[in-house]
């Protein structure tokens, strides 16, 4: 596939509206389609770029993705990580993004106005593309692994080895479409066309049908599927797992399984990109004392140490004991804010001796009271 920008192919700018994009696409697809251009392998690619193209900046998901990482963001190496993942998948075949542009535009179809009809041989057609919802905790976001997904998808028939023959007859064009792999029907003065409901748009038939998939090659069973996830996926994340969708039509090419990530909520960890934080609270009289204060990571125990004086919402850095991050080798800081725990259910000898402890300090230790009431004197007129 090309790499050249993708309004360049299609010859608009960056701006350009949904209706603009469609119109610059309808017109260099009849000028570039194979069919007006017999024997013409360079038009035949052009074609194919500008499916491509065609397919990201009409789906407005797709174009905010290739508007912010370009080509990257339907590669391998894109957002869903490496293993065979991606972020949007693959492309679909641009004969078929053709048909859905133009539909019935030409009357009996884009095969007459072109002279000649297109469809997969021996009626083989791509399985769908399949979604699965996964939910994940932090820890597995933090740290990858390795899920096994059970699936009910179509798989190939092992009875007839995914031809939909039960005795090797082969296929027969589509008595319905006449091979057309579409059907027409008058609506005024227009001419509109369907896919043919017999054949399912693949334009043949099964002679003789199996028994078990009744012609089509596939049968719908359970699968166990196994994934990678990679460290530092965060929510939202979409992986791509090639050919685990469904199994196309008689032998037809497979779909796409993809997986959304959906990470659940932490009772201890609140995560911002790649940086955690977390609430920890401090005794109060290490907070006045000062010492050493035991905090939770993701990777377990840590130490921290905590200055005599110290003030409740304080915030403490640990340096790469984060998140990982999916492009990078360093990881995100755990940021931990201490909260000042005051004593509760005290029995009167310790009161006692607290409201003497209150006495003996003062004022004179207490620099945020004493810096308050310097900046409220305005108001209280004194």
């Amino acid at each position: 596939m090309s790499d050249r920008d993708y309004y360049e192919v299609l010859g608009v700018s960056k701006n350009a509206s949904a209706a603009e994009i469609k119109k610059a696409y309808r017109k260099l697809a009849v000028k570039f389609h194979p069919d007006k251009n017999p024997g013409d392998d360079a038009a035949e690619e052009k074609f194919k770029e500008l499916g491509h193209a065609y397919e990201v900046l009409s789906d407005p998901d797709k174009r905010a993705a290739y508007d912010r990482y370009g080509h990257q963001a339907f590669s391998g190496a894109g957002a869903g990580g490496g293993g065979g993942f991606g972020g949007f998948g693959g492309f679909h075949d641009p004969m078929d993004l053709f048909s859905q542009v133009f539909g019935g535009a030409f009357g009996g179809g884009f095969e007459e106005f072109f002279g000649g009809g297109r469809r997969s041989a021996s009626g083989k057609q791509r399985g769908s593309d399949l979604r699965y919802d996964l939910e994940i905790s932090l820890e597995d976001a933090a740290r990858g692994v390795e899920k096994e997904l059970e699936i009910e998808h179509q798989t190939a028939c092992s009875k007839c080895s995914a031809t939909g023959s039960k005795g090797g007859g082969g296929s027969r064009p589509c008595s319905t479409c006449g091979g057309r792999g579409v059907v027409a029907r008058q609506a005024g003065i227009f001419i509109q066309q369907t896919t043919c409901p017999d054949c399912r748009g693949a334009g043949e038939t099964v002679a003789d049908p199996c028994s078990e998939c009744h012609g089509e090659g596939r049968v719908e069973k359970p699968s166990r599927i196994k994934i990678r996830i990679p460290a530092g996926v965060e929510d939202g994340t979409r992986l791509r797992s090639s050919g685990n969708g469904d199994a196309g039509v008689r032998g037809g090419t497979s779909g796409d399984l993809y997986v959304f990530l959906h990470v659940r909520s932490h009772d201890v960890f609140e995560r911002d990109g790649s940086d955690l934080f977390c609430r920890v609270p401090l005794p109060f009289s290490t907070a006045a004392l000062g010492g050493e204060l035991e905090v939770p990571t993701l990777d377990g125990k840590a130490s921290i140490k905590i200055p005599a004086g110290t003030q409740g919402g304080t915030l403490f850095r640990l340096r790469e004991r984060g998140m990982p991050t999916l492009q990078g080798s360093r990881k995100g800081d755990l940021h931990v804010e201490v909260q000042v725990e005051v004593p509760t259910r005290l029995n009167s000898d310790q009161q006692d001796k607290l409201r003497e402890f209150s006495e003996s300090i003062g004022d004179h230790n207490s620099p945020m009271q004493e810096s308050f009431f310097e900046k409220a004197k305005r108001f209280f007129g004194s």
